[in-house]
């Protein structure tokens, strides 16, 4: 009996040895590249049209999926049925994830979900709502800077009712000087093409343009704003090229609506004291483009005022904003700078509702001689929108923590409190930006600082 023939073995040679290894590397390159596109860093390449989602039959996310695919919008509501037919109806759970591009600001995220939903951004957990319940909304703020962000939404369902959806929209920042609406006609017509927070109407354009969005001829212009003016007689000014309406509480005070070279005018009115909406409207034919608003109090009180006096005393010591004992740090690009308070100039910022990489914050240092001395700060009219300007003061005994209304007070000279000195650099008064008020809802004012000898 002939002996039974084994199958032919075949030894692969070195080369194709080579060649398999090169593929298994190929292969497994390809699964941590597409790992890395799913829980990697940010990079222009992440940016998702749709969202990556995953589904168990289970509310708790565990073991491996039963389905995964790529969903346009999230945005369900299943009733008592099921996302898909492999996905029991009740008792399970999801994943969705995406990297969004924003323009930078502040956004609004709202979540709705019946049962429980968890959101994620950048890998900071911003909605909780992980527990079983009926239809509930969720939102929370974000501010998102420029580039790509990763958003991750978890959910799970156990009985009844399914429901799972996110949106987003960005924040609109509050107004807190003049509101500004900008429209790309000479007539105010339609809806603005641009809405900002004008500090002040005191604008020469020449022959260019307000904004990129607005264009640099045949455009038009209304502010709008409550000012809080005490009882007595104002006398309104505006100079303008071209048109200009000036509207007091309702009262139309200057009416020069037509085309003309920058030309001034005023009005004046008895005001009972207290809120005063002031509205101006302007147009802008071709040519230059001047738009400019002031008024002052005709009992020979400007408003503002420009330096005011301080409380009489002897051997004051004080520290401007522009004096070399004043420093200053943050981001450069929050700051804003005004030729007014006292001294002519200030130093203003939106605020910060928490400690954040880069908040802006000013510092006075004085030079004394040791003893006791009163401290006051100089509140300005305008940019002093907080109400919890956080005031410290460094002195012998440690740090006193003022909190000021800024918006309190009038170009005013507020005390801090009477403390002893040292007489050395560790004698100072420090302001941040950090109110704790919602995030760039107030302005801040840094201006002077002075150091009053007490026995």
């Amino acid at each position: 009996m002939s002996t039974p023939r084994l199958p032919h073995l075949v030894v692969p040679s070195r080369g194709m040895r080579l060649v398999w290894i090169l593929s298994a590397a190929l292969v497994l390159t390809g699964l941590v590249a597409s790992l890395a596109r799913a829980q990697g860093p940010v990079t222009p390449r992440h940016t998702d049209p749709t969202w990556q989602a995953w589904y168990w039959n289970n509310p708790d996310l565990s073991g491996p999926p039963v389905l995964s695919r790529t969903e346009t919008n999230l945005d369900f509501d299943w009733g008592t049925g099921s996302p898909a037919p492999s996905v029991s109806s009740d008792f399970f759970s999801a994943r969705w994830q995406r990297y969004i591009d924003v323009t930078p600001g502040l956004y609004r995220f709202t979540a709705t979900s019946d049962d429980g939903i968890r959101v994620w951004v950048d890998g900071e957990k911003i909605i909780d709502g992980w527990w079983e319940h009926s239809v509930q909304t969720f939102t929370a703020d974000k501010y998102l800077g420029p580039g790509h962000h990763l958003v991750v939404v978890e959910y799970f369902e156990r009985a009844g009712l399914a429901v799972a959806k996110l949106s987003w929209q960005r924040v609109p920042p509050a107004i807190t000087g003049w509101k500004g609406e900008y429209f790309n006609n000479r007539t105010l017509a339609g809806a603005p093409v641009l809405v900002r927070d004008d500090p002040a109407i005191d604008f020469d354009w020449g022959t260019g343009s307000p904004d990129s969005r607005v264009p640099a001829d045949l455009f038009s212009v209304r502010w709008t704003r409550d000012l809080d003016l005490s009882a007595g007689r104002y006398r309104f000014r505006v100079t303008v090229d071209d048109g200009v309406r000036l509207f007091v509480n309702g009262h139309l005070l200057i009416d020069a609506w037509r085309d003309q070279p920058a030309t001034g005018y005023y009005g004046d009115i008895f005001l009972p004291g207290g809120p005063v909406t002031v509205q101006m409207e302007y147009y802008e034919n071709t040519g230059l483009a001047v738009a400019r608003l002031s008024w002052e109090r005709l009992d020979g009180t400007p408003v503002p005022s420009p330096t005011p006096t301080p409380p009489p005393s002897t051997g004051e010591i004080l520290v401007d904003d522009q004096s070399p004992g004043f420093v200053r740090g943050g981001l450069a690009r929050g700051w804003g700078e005004a030729l007014e308070g006292y001294g002519g100039h200030l130093f203003w910022t939106q605020n910060n509702d928490r400690i954040r990489p880069g908040y802006n914050w000013g510092r006075w240092y004085p030079r004394l001689t040791p003893g006791r001395y009163e401290v006051f700060v100089f509140i300005p009219r305008r940019y002093t929108t907080t109400q919890r300007a956080r005031y410290w003061i460094s002195h012998a005994g440690g740090f006193s923590l003022r909190i000021v209304d800024q918006s309190r007070y009038n170009d005013q000279w507020v005390s801090l409190g009477t403390y002893r000195f040292r007489g050395t650099d560790m004698d100072y008064v420090s302001l941040a930006d950090v109110t704790y008020e919602p995030w760039l809802s107030r302005l801040m004012a840094w201006d002077a600082v002075k150091w009053v000898p007490r026995p």
